[in-house]
């Protein structure tokens, strides 16, 4: 009950303390939607470079050649073959990885090994590259250092440590 009413308190607090302090609250808010507006300015020739590499990886079949040059070692480390695409995609697209998410689920269902490697990937991991071409990119820092093959490297890790536990406790 006290949810329901805990965001209108909230707000009706903040206009009664702006206007006792004599803040004006809707200049301030235009000017931050302004600064907001900027934000996406900035941000948004990253972000869709990002969309397009990763259609072009997808679409090219590079994904699959990719999957397929894999499998000797996905057999040595109990990595299934079908979360590859999952373990692939994830670092370079969250809507992607959704998709192949979905792919995994009808193709071999929600209870499968499968299914629940896809699903704690998918919640424990990061999309590496979207994150550090949005992040670094809108402020400007050119040189990414060791942040990209550190994260490249703790996803692989996490991926492998996923499929060895579900293969144990399953």
């Amino acid at each position: 009950m006290i949810s329901i009413y805990f965001v209108p308190a909230f707000i009706l607090f903040v206009l009664i303390y702006s206007m006792f302090k004599g803040i004006k609250v809707y200049e301030v808010f235009v000017d931050g939607a302004k600064d907001g507006f900027k934000t996406v300015f900035n941000i948004a020739p990253f972000l869709l470079t990002m969309i397009f590499a990763i259609d072009v990886f997808r679409r090219s079949g590079a994904l699959d050649l990719f999957i397929k040059l894999l499998t000797p070692i996905n057999n040595l480390l109990n990595i299934p073959s079908g979360v590859v695409p999952m373990i692939l995609i994830k670092p370079l697209s969250g809507s992607g990885a959704i998709s192949v998410m979905t792919d995994i689920m009808k193709t071999y269902g929600v209870d499968s090994t499968e299914g629940v490697i896809a699903a704690l990937i998918m919640g424990s991991s990061e999309t590496i590259f979207y994150t550090i071409s949005l992040y670094f990119g809108s402020i400007g820092v050119k040189k990414i250092r060791h942040a990209l093959i550190v994260a490249l490297i703790a996803h692989i890790i996490s991926c492998i440590i996923v499929c060895n536990f579900i293969w144990i406790f399953r």
